[in-house]
């Protein structure tokens, strides 16, 4: 190497995009503890702790919780990969990138894939699922409980009870919703769910949370076919994770001590306070955007207080304030994907990045470039609505 890079130095960020959040900072100090080995009876004490706290925020006392050594997307594969067999009817609601996301993976596992599709922001009726189950008759039903390129929070319970009594399985993504949101996985009786480190929990990306369902797991177990991936095998990985501890891979030691300290913080706050904080700060945000002109893309009453799509205003450059943002402001918001690009910004308020000290600066950025643009508006109206909102009883 002729000369050696630069020490790394990098930038500090408000992380207010779609992911990942903000890192609070007790988390970032578990990740420099010392590294142990996999098997150390000190690491695997760590991982009975992890695991228990995921059975209190998955609201579940599913045996088979853990964390999969991947981001969110290994999460989801490895779900679809286990429950999904070769020639079953796979129904995969779809309205968004990640529903999408899910066929393409059931389409890979050898289901025979039918999509039931809602425009991009909107949620799913419980009578159209109810249909789709009547005429498809699936094995698995697979849907997005909260949609992160749109914004929608799909309600669940009725879908979920519908797919059992149709004798199907259910596999839920809440890559977006845990800790953000209620999931109550044994009141919904979900068979199959995943999520990610780095969304309202405030950790890394790098690890996914999942949970397996008794019924779930003696499908897999009962498999006529090997699952078609091993590292992601659920009948392999529930030998580590299990009393056994069976070396199957060596996991990421540090990402587990992060994961383990932000759910600490999740539970110390308590789910409920931790739920209303994400509201709090989201609708401060919303009435803030109110009073400078920007409405929401999603559909009403489903808007996700943690994952804020909004519409950009007309006449103003998307990529422009975006790229403002994060130079002038060192604030990253997200971009529109698919039908979306170019009419959407994506605005996280997750985790410890869902803060009012954020949702404030944020709004004071937004009205001084937007006014920069020609955006018309009252000068200081989005600071002052969401300062009213702090103010109101939630």
């Amino acid at each position: 190497m002729a000369t050696l890079p630069a020490p790394l130095n990098a930038p500090v960020r408000t992380l207010l995009g779609p992911g990942p959040s903000d890192i609070h900072p007790r988390v970032l100090a578990a990740m420099a503890q010392p590294t142990v080995g996999h098997l150390d009876p000190e690491y695997l004490r760590v991982m009975d702790e992890l695991q228990s706290m995921l059975r209190e925020v998955f609201r579940t006392k599913n045996r088979m919780t853990m964390a999969i050594s991947g981001t969110g997307s290994a999460g989801q594969e490895a779900m679809v990969l286990n429950v999904v067999e070769p020639g079953e009817a796979v129904l995969v609601c779809i309205n968004g990138v990640f529903g999408n996301r899910l066929a393409d993976m059931a389409g890979r596992a050898g289901g025979q894939v039918t999509k039931l599709e809602r425009p991009w922001g909107e949620v799913f009726e419980p009578a159209e699922v109810k249909e789709a189950l009547a005429r498809v008759k699936p094995k698995v039903v697979a849907m997005v409980m909260a949609e992160t390129s749109t914004g929608a929070w799909q309600p669940v319970e009725e879908i979920a009870a519908a797919a059992r009594e149709a004798g199907a399985m259910l596999i839920l993504d809440t890559v977006t919703a845990l800790g953000g949101i209620p999931v109550e996985i044994d009141k919904w009786q979900v068979d199959a769910v995943y999520s990610g480190s780095q969304k309202c929990l405030g950790c890394p990306p790098g690890l996914a949370p999942i949970s397996l369902s008794d019924r779930a797991v003696e499908k897999i177990l009962a498999r006529r076919e090997k699952v078609r991936s091993w590292y992601l095998d659920v009948s392999l990985l529930a030998s580590y994770w299990g009393s056994d501890r069976v070396y199957h891979h060596t996991a990421p030691i540090n990402m587990t001590y992060a994961l383990h300290e932000a759910l600490r913080l999740v539970l110390e706050e308590g789910l409920e306070e931790c739920f209303a904080r994400h509201r709090r700060n989201h609708l401060a945000l919303r009435a803030g955007l109110a009073a400078i002109g920007i409405d929401y893309a999603t559909q009403a009453g489903h808007e996700l207080p943690q994952l804020n799509a909004v519409r950009v205003p007309e006449g103003v450059d998307d990529v422009a304030v975006r790229k403002k943002l994060l130079e002038r402001f060192g604030i990253e918001i997200g971009a529109g994907l698919g039908v979306f690009k170019g009419k959407v910004w994506r605005i996280g308020l997750m985790g410890y990045s869902s803060r009012e000290s954020n949702v404030l600066v944020l709004l004071a950025a937004l009205e001084q470039l937007l006014a920069e643009q020609g955006h018309t508006f009252s000068p200081g109206a989005a600071v002052a609505a969401a300062n009213e909102m702090y103010r109101s009883p939630i």
